[in-house]
């Protein structure tokens, strides 16, 4: 009797690990199943390489000004601001190169935006294969950077240089709308505005007499074209004018940090 109670036992104690190995096992395979879904990566729009969301990824714009003439040397250092810039992107955040013409507007012909489809060491090996990712970045998205880079950074002199109204245009469009999260601009400029808002010539030195108050300045961007700028982050990468030098770094800069602060820009300078 009681070597038939210990078979029992014996036979529940199996039953009981059997239950609890096949728990185990399709436990393992849901969390490996999970893994395997949530560490795929996700589809990509094949012309701008960014993910397929309803969510806008994280945007910088870069805007190189090409209403007045600079030197081999500066077109050199602006091309290694957009390359640097390019390399701080995380994946799947978009970056936009701008040309700024004299209208105030970006030239077509000068302008990429795509997402940052990742490199090589920056994917999951189990999932992708490193290296047709990175082939895929320097083919799709390094390479045309390149060849639209190589013709950004030769300067075209224009009449008018109006950077304000530039920036407040990017403002309105959908990709780097008040929805977009971490809006980021780089500005290539002299920051010597020259339209009807306002113009940084003409005072002999320093900013003419007749130049607007800051905040009416900010006040007619903001009836033109909306508040599009608030909550963007802005880099300004300064080329030095040597006739102009006291006034960029001085009344000027001083003028620009005023208009930004009532626009909602957070404002950085920083020589080129």
């Amino acid at each position: 009797m009681a070597r038939r109670r210990g078979r029992g036992r014996r036979r529940a104690q199996q039953r009981r690990a059997a239950y609890l190995n096949i728990f185990l096992v399709t436990a393992a395979i849901g969390i490996v199943g999970f893994l395997f879904w949530s560490l795929q990566p996700a589809p990509y729009d094949e012309r701008t390489l960014c993910e397929i969301s309803d969510e806008l990824p994280p945007h910088t714009a870069i805007i190189i000004d090409k209403t007045d003439e600079y030197s081999q040397i500066q077109a050199d250092l602006i091309s290694d601001v957009v390359r640097r810039t390019r390399d701080r992107l995380e994946v799947g955040e978009r970056m936009t190169l701008f040309e700024l013409d004299a209208d105030g507007r970006f030239d077509p012909r000068g302008q990429l935006s795509l997402c940052n489809p990742g490199r090589g060491d920056q994917v999951n090996p189990l999932f992708s294969n490193p290296k047709l990712i990175e082939e895929r970045y320097a083919a799709l998205f390094e390479g045309p950077m390149e060849t639209i880079l190589s013709d950004l950074v030769e300067p075209k002199e224009a009449p008018a240089s109006p950077i304000l109204e530039a920036l407040a245009r990017l403002g309105q469009t959908e990709a780097f709308s008040g929805d977009v999260d971490g809006r980021t601009v780089v500005l290539v400029s002299d920051m010597l505005q020259n339209s009807t808002v306002f113009t940084a010539y003409g005072g002999a030195g320093a900013l003419p007499e007749t130049i607007l108050p800051a905040f009416d300045t900010a006040d007619v961007i903001d009836e033109r074209f909306g508040d599009g700028l608030r909550g963007v982050y802005l880099e300004i990468r300064l080329i030095p004018r040597e006739r102009h030098l006291d006034l960029q770094r001085g009344p000027l800069k001083a003028y620009w940090d005023d208009v930004f602060r009532e626009l909602g820009v957070e404002t950085r300078w920083r020589d080129l």
